[in-house]
């Protein structure tokens, strides 16, 4: 199993022979208007997509959790082959069939491909009003035989359904979302230092893998700052922050 960060929450994982493509934001550095609502102005993405992205081609699945900007963009729909059977959660397959993809596949519960099982998992993508306004999210857990289970939790804070998950499953490997983003009014609508935190406080047997951070204008919190958080609570052991490219492998 290989687990690598692309850019913010864009994945390559290669799991049980399969390459899946979580999250796709491909557009070039700038491309994009700063979030509204936000601290500053900086146009997104923030940092171009690692020269690695060159090397690896078209994947086998793709997985998007969500349709936001930043999960699922025009530079993603453009490049990806149109045959790839692209997995979602219910509710978005219009707009991933409207773009041209012919193989979708919402997953309401559970999915396969091959002996890989796929199953969807909900959170909590802020809190309050701006957490009903954000709409739903999912994550998916990957179990396959021979292979350790890895669950992505997706665009979510710290909440019920996250603990729900890491109890159900009791996942190898857990990846978060966790560049704190807010807006200028109101909670983190992603994880924070404190939710990393949560997470591997609950689930002493998973390895998280922290992504999200540092390529969209609103995600405040930065790899230095997770990183002096991480060994304050002497979990650096367990929480890995990879840069952009960076493959983690087990």
């Amino acid at each position: 199993m290989k687990i690598t960060l692309i850019r913010n929450a864009t994945l390559w994982i290669e799991y049980a022979g399969i390459k899946f493509l979580i999250d796709p934001m491909l557009s070039d550095a700038g491309i994009n208007p700063p979030v509204p609502n936000t601290e500053n102005t900086r146009r997104n993405p923030l940092v171009p997509l690692p020269p690695q992205w060159q090397t690896l081609g078209q994947p086998d699945v793709v997985i998007v959790t969500h349709l936001h900007l930043d999960h699922w963009d025009p530079a993603a729909v453009r490049w990806l082959d149109k045959q790839i059977p692209v997995f979602c959660q219910p509710g978005n397959e219009e707009q991933i069939t409207a773009d041209g993809f012919t193989q979708v596949a919402p997953i309401a519960v559970a999915g396969s491909v091959g002996k890989i099982e796929v199953s969807r998992t909900t959170g909590h993508h802020g809190t309050g009003e701006i957490g009903e306004q954000m709409g739903p999210v999912s994550g998916f857990v990957f179990q396959a035989p021979g292979e350790p289970v890895v669950y992505v939790a997706g665009d979510t804070i710290w909440c019920s359904e996250v603990a729900e998950a890491l109890d159900e499953y009791h996942p190898d490997w857990t990846i978060v979302n966790a560049g704190g983003a807010r807006f200028t009014v109101g909670d983190p609508i992603i994880m924070t230092a404190q939710d990393v935190t949560a997470v591997a406080q609950h689930a002493p047997y998973t390895q998280v893998v922290a992504v999200h951070m540092e390529a969209i204008n609103h995600c405040v919190l930065t790899r230095s700052e997770l990183t002096e958080h991480i060994h304050r609570e002497g979990l650096q052991e367990r929480v890995h922050i990879p840069v952009d490219g960076a493959t983690i492998s087990a």
